[in-house]
């Protein structure tokens, strides 16, 4: 078997050092013995986190500017709270179909992402979400881990950006002995390549003061809120230099995060349309054969019709999120001409969702509302 460790090179603990001194990704460059083609994509990353990921405060003298911004965005994709009489009656009389995102969306972003959970009210509000609607948590994240935190087996959960999905179990406990309930894992075969490049980024990040490798089974996350932004270019060209051993991953960008992913055509977009097709209403026509009787056994002959979600036009789906990747989904249904996608954010972002929200909080408030509607509604 290829030894990929011994291939990889990467920058010393005195090269991050040094990194953390030099920011600019040309003079690094210069260093790893990089390309201009090279050079020139680790300043776009670096330009591109430091835009979804802003740390510096801005001054007073601007504000007045951003909160221009904020307006003239906000004509575009104004909040789902204020909206939501309107968003009321586009739902009146369609199946309604919830999809959450979890970091940053129904918990806030923390340091630690092993620290992220729910409050308990917003816990309780999903679920009450989930006795009402069918409801999916959509995350890059393991969907082990993100079970640990939700709890609740009424959920459909798809981990690892949609890349591990599981229905609804009886158990509390829907990881043990529930294989039934599996419905997807288009990435199977990759386990043991993203099983032996989260061995490597272990080794190779550990210098680096503050990175953190996730390992959420079909991909990997690689954490550097808590990194110096002067390490960012350092980090980055470190999981770079891995990947390049590897074609079959693909390197993209979250909040303060790396995610490494196979390349197969599967993201939350496409995580959304198989849950819709699966989500489907089950009609089950049960016939009695009363006369055929066989060694003392009564046969019962089960015909059942499914109609899936996907293709049914009183669907409404409502997917929130907060992240680059829910972006796949935003799409999905902006292109169907049905549903709506909610943004999380405080910031103006180049989105295709149709609304927005500005944190949890007011996640929690929007589903909230939507359970008090769906209450009213059928009374």
């Amino acid at each position: 078997m290829k030894n990929h460790e011994s291939n990889v090179v990467g920058p010393d603990v005195m090269l991050i050092a040094l990194a953390a001194s030099i920011p600019n990704a040309a003079v690094l460059g210069g260093f790893l013995n990089l390309s201009s083609s090279q050079i020139k994509d680790t300043n776009n990353w670096i330009d591109s986190i430091r835009a979804s990921s802003p740390t510096r405060t801005r001054s007073s003298s601007s504000s007045s500017d951003n909160q221009d911004k904020i307006n003239s965005w906000m004509l575009y994709h104004p909040s789902a709270l204020n909206m939501f009489d309107q968003i009321a009656y586009n739902m009146k009389g369609k199946k309604i179909v919830t999809f959450l995102d979890y970091d940053g969306t129904l918990s806030p972003i923390v340091a630690d992402p092993d620290k992220a959970f729910m409050t308990k009210k917003m816990r309780a509000t999903l679920k009450d979400i989930a006795r009402h609607f069918p409801t999916a948590i959509v995350t890059g994240r393991c969907r082990d881990k993100v079970y640990s935190f939700v709890k609740l087996a009424q959920l459909y959960y798809a981990g690892s950006h949609g890349m591990d999905i599981k229905g609804p179990t009886k158990s509390r406990t829907p990881n043990k002995g529930n294989d039934k309930a599996l419905l997807c894992q288009p990435a199977s075969k990759f386990l043991p390549m993203i099983e032996e490049v989260y061995k490597i980024l272990l080794e190779k990040t550990k210098s680096v003061p503050g990175a953190k490798v996730e390992n959420n089974k079909f991909c990997l996350s690689v954490h550097f809120r808590c990194v110096d932004e002067k390490c960012w270019a350092a980090l980055a060209e470190q999981v770079r230099l891995v990947l390049n051993e590897y074609p079959k991953l693909k390197l993209t960008q979250g909040r303060k995060v790396l995610e490494i992913r196979p390349t197969i055509k599967w993201d939350k977009g496409k995580a959304l349309e198989f849950l819709l097709e699966s989500l489907g209403q089950y009609s089950v026509l049960i016939i009695n054969i009363s006369y055929i009787i066989c060694i003392m056994h009564l046969f019962q002959l089960t015909i059942t019709f499914v109609i899936g979600y996907d293709n049914s036009n009183d669907v409404f789906p409502i997917y929130i999120g907060d992240d680059r990747t829910d972006e796949d989904a935003f799409k999905v249904l902006r292109n169907r001409g049905q549903g709506i996608g909610i943004l999380v954010s405080r910031v103006p972002k180049d989105t295709e969702a149709s609304y927005t929200l500005k944190d949890p909080a007011e996640v929690e408030q929007f589903l909230r509302r939507l359970v008090q509607w769906k209450r009213s509604s059928t009374q």
